[in-house]
């Protein structure tokens, strides 16, 4: 398994920098995420020449701003700028044969669902649901680039939570560039068992997310990694696993501490 980090972790303003921090600390890969807004020619040269310039991959691109999350949004126009912003994103995973991710939906959840949650969609939010992701999906058909379902916590969606969730998702598009982006953080509040989600996963697992239970640092919470770590092995993952984390302190100090603790993790 290959080990990256998401951009917004790495104290550096460039791309390129960047991702020179991330070879500094251990990490062959790097997840970058990049407002919209900023989003111009010479950034995308930059992220298309990033690997060759640098040596380290980019695995996960997300163009993120007001409108990210709500591909499936009530008012037209926010539906429209989403799923724009989201081709533009699929249109260069198919260049870099990286990762994008999507969800039903992405935002705070107000009231919070403290005892009523785990709400299913109906018939018609699942087939636009299915169709939207069909049409991304055609940017990067015939690539080594994925448009894969991130489940998230109820706090955060109030729909497609789970892996089986997101499986019969996958299953209904039925594309080799489709699949999951297994988030352990988001795992550990929806799952009855982390390691079970990952077995039932399987082959459709295609990039995975590490943090901790209190989304800190693996190592920093209660998460069982060993266990998580052998499930991956188990069912023959060798994709990438990108820190999302927050840093308790400073980021030069835990991220390469962090490092060491998985890559021992992984030699067992």
């Amino acid at each position: 398994m290959r080990l990256a980090c998401c951009s917004q972790m790495i104290p550096e303003t460039s791309l390129t920098a960047k991702a020179k921090k991330a070879r500094e600390w251990g990490l062959q890969e790097i997840s970058v995420f990049i407002e919209h807004d900023s989003w111009e020619p010479s950034l995308r040269r930059e992220l298309l020449g990033l690997a060759q310039n640098t040596g380290v991959r980019p695995c996960e691109l997300v163009l993120v701003g007001a409108v990210y999350g709500h591909m499936m949004d009530e008012d037209p126009e926010i539906r429209r700028r989403c799923r724009a912003m989201y081709r533009e994103s699929a249109q260069v995973c198919a260049e870099l044969g990286a990762v994008a991710e999507i969800e039903f939906e992405y935002l705070t959840q107000d009231p919070l669902p403290l005892f009523e949650f785990d709400a299913r969609l109906n018939d018609k939010q699942e087939q636009i649901f299915v169709e939207c992701y069909q049409g991304l999906l055609q940017e990067v058909a015939g690539s080594e680039g994925h448009i894969l379902i991130e489940p998230l916590n109820r706090y955060e969606s109030r729909y497609v939570n789970t892996v089986a969730e997101s499986l019969r998702l996958v299953g209904r598009v039925d594309s080799l560039n489709a699949g999951l982006l297994l988030d352990c953080f988001h795992m550990s509040i929806e799952e009855r068992s982390i390691v079970d989600a990952i077995v039932d996963a399987g082959s459709h697992t295609k990039h995975v997310h590490l943090a901790e239970n209190n989304r800190k640092m693996p190592g920093e919470g209660s998460l069982e990694w060993p266990a998580i770590f052998a499930a991956l092995q188990d069912i023959g993952y060798d994709g990438t696993i990108s820190f999302e984390c927050s840093t308790s302190r400073s980021a030069d100090a835990a991220v390469p501490k962090s490092v060491k603790f998985v890559r021992q993790l992984l030699a067992h």
